[in-house]
């Protein structure tokens, strides 16, 4: 009976310290044009992002760093101690918001709309070049005439 009762104690912290060791390997989920706080216990010197293409981080002060999601994709977050030795290697694995979305095909083509309530056109990535290039042309033009009226140009 003490055997047994030995062996299942072995097996559940056996599977603990698995689950435990896989909950580590979870990447850190970050949405496109969205900032997501990442905390550092230990004090942070540096950071460094694997490919800045998909990500971008920002240190605010020692022991807070800012990552944002700039385009879909998989990358790592590296932060390094005052002696340059890493104290955090995270997978960040940036996706797109699906809230307040909407989709719409026509033969391959996208456009993608954001509906909060009322939907409007937006830039997302993979929408239709042509969709993509109206939307973000519009945008542009709105804002340098926004600028222009408050007078910083």
């Amino acid at each position: 009976m003490r055997i047994q009762l030995i062996r299942l104690t072995l097996v559940l912290l056996t599977g603990a310290i698995a689950n435990t060791a896989m909950a580590d390997e979870e990447p850190v989920l970050v949405t496109v044009d969205r900032a997501k706080i990442f905390q550092v216990e230990d004090g942070a010197a540096a950071v460094i992002v694997g490919n800045p293409f998909i990500a971008d981080v920002a240190m605010v002060d020692q022991n807070t760093v800012v990552i944002t999601g700039k385009s879909y994709g998989t990358t790592n977050l590296v932060i390094l101690d005052q002696d340059n030795k890493p104290i955090v290697d995270e997978v960040i694995q940036v996706r797109a918001s699906e809230q307040g979305v909407v989709s719409v095909y026509r033969n391959s083509a996208r456009a993608t709309l954001s509906c909060s309530p009322i939907c409007e056109p937006t830039l997302r990535l993979g929408d239709a070049e042509e969709t993509f290039q109206n939307t973000a042309t519009q945008a542009t033009s709105r804002n340098e005439l926004a600028e222009q009226a408050a007078g910083n140009r």
